[in-house]
């Protein structure tokens, strides 16, 4: 039986970077695009508090060092996928849609309908770099709906046809 022991994290600013640190080596190098632990992050906060939660990283660091921490990466991520870009930001984004299991042509109708992505933004995103996620989302999108749709049904543009189709 493993046994956690809450640790203080009063007076020990070290444990943000120790939770972090913790976070992208055993959670996040496990996810191949960036895309996708802007996913993952985005995932783990609260949509009624803003406040990110992480069962595991809060039995080892405490809550308010593992929200810190997830707060940090989900902001590091964010500003990574903007540093991208749009081949990079197209070529992580066909990474990240590869472990969908979903039909592809159907995933990016209706991301292009919904704009799921929008709720990935981290709440410290800047106005400016909200735009700019959001417009070249949806350039991306709109490029990848178009060769899908012109691959036809059940057939993905970006992967070599199986011999006999």
């Amino acid at each position: 039986m493993i046994r956690y022991q809450m640790r203080s994290t009063k007076d020990t600013p070290h444990l943000s970077r120790g939770a972090a640190s913790d976070l992208w080596r055993n959670t996040l190098s496990q996810i191949p695009s960036l895309f996708g632990k802007l996913v993952y992050l985005s995932s783990l906060r609260n949509a009624n508090n803003g406040r990110y939660e992480h069962h595991g990283l809060a039995l080892l660091f405490g809550e308010d060092e593992a929200n810190k921490a997830l707060k940090k990466s989900h902001a590091q991520a964010f500003g990574e996928w903007l540093t991208f870009n749009l081949e990079q930001q197209k070529a992580d984004l066909e990474v990240y849609f590869r472990d969908i299991t979903d039909d592809r042509h159907t995933v990016l109708k209706t991301w292009v309908k919904l704009a799921p992505y929008r709720n990935l933004v981290p709440a410290s995103a800047k106005k400016e770099d909200r735009q700019l996620y959001v417009a070249d989302l949806t350039a991306i999108l709109t490029v990848l709906k178009n060769a899908s749709a012109a691959a036809g049904p059940g057939r993905d543009a970006s992967r070599s046809p199986k011999p006999g189709q």
